[in-house]
């Protein structure tokens, strides 16, 4: 028997995970002690949160981080061979997503282990769910440029990639420039351009508001250091 890999959803901010996500997450994680993780840390406390009884020392964690080598991280799935299950765990929401975990189930398919991935929340697809936007075309763009020209590019191609193919564009901004990605919207995009702002997804402050640019020149959330997505739709 081979191993399979497990991708294990983990929550949003400081929730409860089984109040947003399945029983069947604490049963997997409660299986398996080999973890393919972005920060020990964080990991280990996600793990004891949602199975407060599973033994610290018998966890095997593998750092997949900014520092990993790829000659090191080709191997993170040899425990398969031997039949032992191991997860891999996001930072923040569903693995592989805006994550770096990607690498790794591309790898499990290239070894032909067996892939299974777990119900949780996407901040990416929560945000479009609540948008009111195009659900059945849209597109996620990740983090837009940082210089100023060149995000002012970038804002107008996505506009007019919007409008052009009736597709919703969704893109992410470091928590601490939101405030900043705010004001070049309000900026840049043309007032009837519909635009959702989505923070703090899960938690107790929820923010989730949809209007066109004009009518958000009106308005000044509080979104500084909040986890946030932007999505745009030009009709």
């Amino acid at each position: 028997m081979i191993g399979k890999l497990y991708l294990i959803p983990t929550t949003l901010g400081e929730t409860e995970p089984l109040e947003v996500m399945p029983l069947s997450v604490k049963k997997v994680v409660e299986q398996i002690d080999y973890y393919i993780v972005e920060n020990e840390k964080s990991a280990r406390r996600f793990i004891k949160k949602i199975s407060p009884k599973k033994s610290q020392p018998s966890l095997q964690l593998l750092l997949l981080d900014k520092y990993a080598e790829e000659i090191e991280t080709r191997s993170y799935l040899d425990v398969c061979k031997e039949g032992i299950n191991i997860g891999l765990l996001s930072e923040a929401g569903v693995p592989a997503i805006a994550d770096p975990g990607a690498s790794i189930v591309k790898l499990a398919h290239q070894k032909n282990i067996q892939v299974v991935p777990l119900v949780g929340p996407s901040s990416i697809l929560l945000a479009m769910m609540s948008s009111g936007m195009n659900g059945q075309n849209f597109a996620f763009n990740g983090y837009l440029p940082i210089d100023k020209s060149d995000r002012k590019r970038a804002l107008k191609d996505l506009e007019k990639l919007s409008h052009d193919k009736n597709q919703s564009q969704i893109f992410i901004e470091t928590p601490y420039r939101n405030d900043k990605m705010f004001a070049d919207l309000k900026a840049i995009l043309a007032p009837n351009t519909h635009l959702c702002i989505a923070a703090d997804i899960t938690l107790s402050s929820e923010y989730i508001k949809s209007m066109t640019v004009q009518e958000w020149k009106h308005q000044q959330p509080d979104l500084h250091k909040k986890p946030a997505i932007f999505i745009i739709h030009k009709e």
